[in-house]
């Protein structure tokens, strides 16, 4: 600003501003909705009707059901994000978003129909958004339901770097006479443990602080695997093989293990009567957590209460169709294991271990 010869105040001119030029791509974000069109109509079910472009999804509800129930879920995968930057592999955080919804949307008895999807960054980097959407179009193959739409916010400021973020939202749909709410659990039903790929996505704050510490952990390998790929493996999807095994056997309750371990999660699904004993040497655990546990000096209460410790999800069956299901489940592809018995509860805690 200078002094005119009056003396008044003069404006020197600025640039014109645009929406670019504040630091918002609009063609980026164009080209991008041009690349995951095909992503789109890859993960995609009969009942869709349309196509991404507009102002919201639609869906025609499944026929077949006398008295449906929606079933919504909503996640993201936390400080594993940042493992995903800091190694600059994207491939599969996708997998991880729409694992952590449908597994839990799944617990009720419902089966997947359509997933929303939220990616929010500072810049569009069209390449990296590209490959993340491509992980939650996979995901949504491996769940059976369709990616319906989804949002891209591209806000100047609000993320360091090169950082997003990523939320996702599920909906699911049970006949109401099938949902599972742990009322048909009895005395001396089976535990059945689903196998993990690893943390799936819970306790990252927690495994980043243990990296911190244990320093050039770039390098270490465990059975024979890079540490930061186990860490990265994507959530598994129980929901092919948990449907075949309801279509089955009688299912009487599912868990899934997120934040919180079995101690916290197992009783989520148990009515307040019964109890879960669970023998701990009765699957086998991912090296990657004794390696936690290790590095950290974690206690062992603890490691319950923050990781799923190689069991993803939890069915609750009849004793006697346990070996049953456990054959429907190794058939579908997931590694199954009894790992206890439900008893009455009584005054203790919803789930004991035999040490």
């Amino acid at each position: 600003m200078l002094l005119n010869w009056k003396g008044a105040l003069h404006v020197e001119p600025f640039s014109p501003l645009t929406y670019r030029s504040a630091g918002v791509d609009i063609d980026a974000g164009n080209r991008l909705v041009d690349r995951i069109r095909p992503l789109a109509s890859s993960a995609s079910r009969p009942e869709v009707l349309g196509g991404l472009g507009g102002f919201g999804g639609l869906f025609r509800l499944p026929a077949g059901y006398r008295e449906p129930v929606l079933v919504s879920g909503t996640d993201g995968v936390g400080t594993k994000l940042l493992l995903a930057l800091e190694t600059r592999k994207h491939d599969s955080i996708g997998i991880d978003l729409v694992a952590m919804c449908v597994n839990d949307i799944l617990v009720s008895g419902a089966e997947p129909l359509w997933f929303l999807d939220y990616y929010a960054c500072s810049r569009l980097d069209v390449d990296v958004a590209e490959t993340v959407i491509a992980g939650i179009a996979e995901g949504c193959r491996q769940a059976g339901c369709a990616l319906l739409g989804g949002e891209t916010a591209e806000m100047p400021g609000m993320y360091p770097g090169d950082h997003y973020d990523l939320a996702g939202f599920a909906v699911g749909i049970v006949e109401h006479s099938e949902i599972l709410d742990g009322k048909l659990c009895t005395a001396g039903d089976a535990v059945l443990g689903l196998a993990s790929s690893g943390p799936h996505s819970n306790g990252y704050s927690l495994i980043r602080e243990i990296l911190v510490r244990s320093g050039a952990h770039q390098h270490i390998q465990l059975e024979g695997e890079n540490l930061a790929d186990l860490l990265l493996r994507p959530t598994r999807i129980y929901v092919q093989a948990v449907q075949a095994l309801r279509r089955s056997i009688s299912v009487n309750a599912l868990a899934h293990i997120t934040g919180g371990g079995l101690t916290e999660n197992l009783p989520r699904s148990l009515p307040g009567n019964l109890a879960a004993i669970l023998d701990p040497h009765a699957w086998p655990q991912p090296a990657v957590f004794r390696w936690l546990q290790e590095q950290g000096q974690i206690g062992l209460e603890e490691m319950r209460r923050v990781f799923n410790l190689g069991l993803g999800m939890i069915a609750i069956v009849p004793w006697d169709a346990r070996d049953e299901a456990l054959t429907i489940l190794d058939q579908h592809g997931e590694k199954a294991y009894i790992v206890g018995r439900l008893h009455d509860r009584g005054d203790g805690p919803g789930v004991v271990f035999l040490d």
